[in-house]
């Protein structure tokens, strides 16, 4: 067969960098149009692309079955056109999407909820401590002594287990939810928590570069800890992480690239990631605009052996926590 002229080589070569071009977009890959892409970027909401990300089912119809979801063993990526809604139990006109429970093999649950109009919120089960994290929209906060505060975007809110409270929404918002089963130390209980990641003081990070805040106190009784972590553009992790804990992480803003193990992920805004213990861990910061993320944590030091039973429970602590 006759080798392809060098003409026919470099329309091929040119073609093939269009559609590229055509994919990737100006602003990295997995782009795609959208109506908020038309106005400015000062002016759309804070955290726009975890609601509304570059890539979803609607972008996709040139593209059927593709997905950049991955489940191995020990992490996954759950990429939001993957995400599955449906009614959640004990919530009035809220869809939710589980995306991290114990069959993945983590012992917490992470999940989105979408409250709709006069919409309400359910308790979690018996024993089971919850924080939930405004993603968009706002909703009210009311405890059993009924003292109310209104969530926005960037509020926060933490349950201690078996603790009586309603979050109520008068027209739309998301919340991520995290919810694990406590477990319990003698003389050591935890209290409700609302507050506002810009209200959290910034801590340091020796050797790194990265911007830290956390959540709940870094103190005994609390078994968890949500982190925020900000990256400029070019900024990477120094420590290749291999360690004890486990992690589920929500991109909130910007783009980079994960390696899970011995894999690679480009993610963005909107992507989920469950990491398990010691599985070998690195994020640098792509794109043009700051990356952050809301990381899951648990605690490093053992709490004794609460949860040995297994059977049927979603719940679930590893026997080891």
């Amino acid at each position: 067969m006759q080798n392809p002229s060098l003409p026919r080589l470099l329309l091929l070569s040119f073609t093939l960098i269009s559609v590229f071009n055509q994919v990737l977009g100006d602003e990295g890959f997995c782009s795609a149009p959208s109506i908020l892409d038309q106005t400015d970027s000062s002016s759309k909401p804070l955290y726009w692309k975890v609601t509304s990300p570059t890539l979803s089912p609607s972008h996709l119809q040139d593209l059927p079955g593709f997905t950049r979801s991955v489940y191995r063993r020990d992490h996954a990526l759950i990429t939001p056109e993957s995400h599955v809604f449906s009614p959640l139990p004990d919530w009035t006109n809220t869809l939710g999407a589980y995306l991290i429970t114990p069959a993945i093999g983590s012992h917490f649950v992470m999940y989105l909820a979408k409250m709709q109009e006069n919409s309400r919120s359910g308790l979690p089960p018996n024993d089971v401590e919850r924080l939930i994290f405004v993603t968009q929209g706002a909703v009210t906060l009311t405890n059993s002594s009924g003292i109310s505060n209104k969530l926005v975007v960037d509020s926060y809110a933490y349950f201690p287990p078996n603790f009586d409270n309603s979050l109520k929404c008068d027209g739309s918002a998301t919340l991520v939810v995290f919810e694990r089963r406590y477990a319990f130390l003698d003389n050591h209980i935890t209290e409700q928590i609302v507050g506002s990641t810009d209200k959290q003081p910034l801590l340091e990070t020796p050797g790194e570069v990265f911007e830290l805040r956390k959540l709940l106190p870094a103190s005994m009784p609390y078994d968890f800890n949500i982190h925020i972590m900000d990256f400029q553009p070019g900024e990477f992790l120094n420590v290749k992480e291999v360690h004890y804990n486990q992690h589920g992480l929500l991109l909130l803003e910007g783009q980079g690239i994960y390696r899970l193990g011995d894999s690679w992920y480009p993610v963005q805004a909107g992507d989920v990631i469950w990491m398990a213990p010691f599985v070998p861990q690195w994020y640098a910061a792509l794109g043009k605009t700051r990356s952050r993320y809301l990381l899951y944590k648990d605690k490093t030091q053992p709490r004794g052996t609460a949860c040995k039973c297994w059977d049927f429970d979603p719940y679930l602590l590893d026997a080891t926590i």
